[in-house]
Parts: C-alpha cells; structure tokens; sequence
C-alpha cells in the first residue's frame, strides 16, 4: 500500500507532460500557417500570437505552480510511512480535480468554473497537509 501515494503524483505528472507537448503542437501549427513567426516568440509570447496558442503555456505553468505542494505531500506521505486510505483518496481527488480544471481551461474557459475547481483543489490540497501534519504529531 505504501507506494499507491505515489501512483497520483505520477499521473499528475503525465498529465503536465502531455499539456507541455500541446505547447510546441498548437505553435508549428500556427506557424506553418503562417499567422506567427519565430520573432513572436523571442521573448515569450507577442501580442501577435493568439489565444488558443497562449494557452497552452498558461496551463503548463498553472501545472507547476500549487501542485508542487502536492508533489511534496505526497512524497513526504510515502517517505514517512503514512500512506493510508483517505491520503490516497485525496490525493486521487486533488489529481482529478487538476485535470478538470486544465481541461475546463483548454477547451471552453468559463472563469467561473475554472475558479470553482481551482478553489476546491487548493482546499483539498490544504487539508491534506493539515491531516498529514495531524498524523505526524501522534
């Protein structure tokens, strides 16, 4: 049971991976239509690229920013011994939630609903470090 905490933490991992490989897709593909050119990424992205090629980017960086809590958490469960039912549980659910909340970004982008679930997430991800904090004092 100990290394199931770890199963989570590698999907999420995929999961950024392959949002990091819809970065270069959506870009050659606006570049071989000729809407962008090598210069529209010097620095970046330039005004001159569009939304649905920006994107990509801002998912992947969403993807490294909290979840490097979970990532910590998880690793710190399985290497003090702790993995039990509800830690597996919520980590399944901090995952799950990550993953709509990117597709919710990627495809129709109501701020609302992306707001909703980046909010539970990050309250799953808080009270998981609570509880992990809660066992450790026993």
């Amino acid at each position: 049971m100990q290394t199931t905490i770890l199963w989570p933490m590698l999907c999420l991992i995929g999961w950024t991976l392959l949002v990091l490989l819809l970065i270069p897709y959506r870009r050659f593909k606006t570049g071989f239509r000729g809407q962008v050119t090598l210069a529209d990424f010097h620095c970046g992205e330039s005004e001159n690229v569009p939304y649905y090629v920006a994107l990509p980017n801002r998912v992947f960086m969403n993807l490294l920013e909290v979840p490097v809590l979970f990532y910590a958490l998880c690793l710190m469960v399985f290497v003090t011994g702790k993995t039990d039912t509800p830690f597996i549980a919520l980590a399944w659910i901090y995952f799950l939630l990550r993953v709509v909340h990117s597709v919710i970004y990627l495809t129709y982008n109501h701020v609302i609903h992306r707001f909703f679930v980046f909010a539970i997430s990050n309250l799953i991800i808080a009270a998981t470090w609570i509880r992990l904090i809660l066992v450790l004092s026993r």
